[in-house]
């Protein structure tokens, strides 16, 4: 792990657009860290996938993700963009998400104007907190931040409830309120993101969600940057990619009382100790039970 991590604010004042692939634990990102991305998403919905093998519908609990960022800041470099789902409640409970989330090792938090419990911006029967509350949680948690540095993504999931052009004013409205980043959820169409991009494009940083058969049309990153957005996130697909193979490896085990037919898409003993560097970290520690061998 590095001494300091890039600043996120300095990353996004460059036109290229940021690519930050969702992470749900700490070997899950050192993969992407050495797959070469720039940044992270704790994904609230991968943590709830994988540790509570539950979908995402409000059951984590902020302790959890503070816990599992904190594990993960002490094994890699890069920053981590962090969900804070609805904040866990009002503002005041914003600001002390905030605070933990900034302790554990967080670049910036995504806050959302859903009511808690809140469910997967992809998912039906969405609702909404008043727009002056959310308002209100992102003044309180600008006000509450420690460092500059910690940056406040405002997502609205406006449109699934309100439309598209309810929720371009509520976001206007958070960007007032303090927020470094807009996240408008679940845009529908292209035509929906070209609207997103052409209404605050040069004016903040846009995060687009993209979902594997979620509501939102995958578009490549190349188009994004082109529509105006300056992050793009992929969250849970790490954890689809990982439960089909894992079904597969737990059904060939079962299949064939042996994991040979299986070899060829796993890791074997060493390779996996060569992702994590075991050797380098064992040579560490044994420097420093014996300083007099590192002179």
């Amino acid at each position: 792990m590095s001494a300091a991590r890039p600043p996120l604010r300095a990353r996004l004042a460059e036109p290229r657009l940021l690519v930050a692939p969702g992470v749900f634990d700490a070997l899950s990102a050192t993969l992407a860290e050495a797959a070469g991305f720039e940044a992270l998403y704790l994904s609230g919905a991968a943590v709830a996938y994988t540790r509570l093998g539950r979908p995402d519908i409000g059951l984590t609990t902020a302790s959890e993700m503070a816990d599992t960022l904190a594990l993960i800041a002490d094994r890699i470099g890069l920053p981590v963009i962090i969900d804070a789902d609805t904040g866990f409640g009002n503002a005041l409970n914003a600001q002390r998400t905030l605070r933990q989330y900034e302790r554990a090792g967080a670049a910036a938090l995504q806050i959302e104007d859903q009511r808690h419990p809140k469910r997967c911006g992809h998912l039906k029967d969405k609702r909404l907190i008043g727009r002056a509350e959310m308002v209100g949680k992102v003044r309180a948690m600008a006000d509450a931040r420690a460092c500059d540095e910690t940056l406040i993504i405002a997502r609205t999931d406006a449109i699934a409830v309100e439309g598209l052009e309810p929720a371009l004013e509520r976001a206007e409205a958070y960007l007032e309120a303090g927020a470094d980043l807009l996240f408008v959820e679940a845009p529908r169409t292209r035509a929906e993101l070209v609207a997103i991009g052409e209404r605050f494009a040069g004016r903040v940083p846009l995060l687009a969600n993209m979902v594997e058969g979620g509501a939102t049309p995958m578009t490549g990153t190349d188009d994004l940057q082109a529509l105006g957005f300056s992050i793009a996130i992929f969250p849970g697909g790490i954890v689809r990619a990982l439960a089909r193979t894992a079904r597969d490896y737990y059904a060939s085990l079962h299949r064939h009382g042996s994991n040979a037919p299986f070899a060829e898409r796993m890791f074997d003993f060493d390779g996996l100790n060569a992702v994590l560097g075991t050797e380098e970290l064992l040579a560490e520690g044994k420097r420093h039970d014996d300083p007099a061998s590192a002179g």
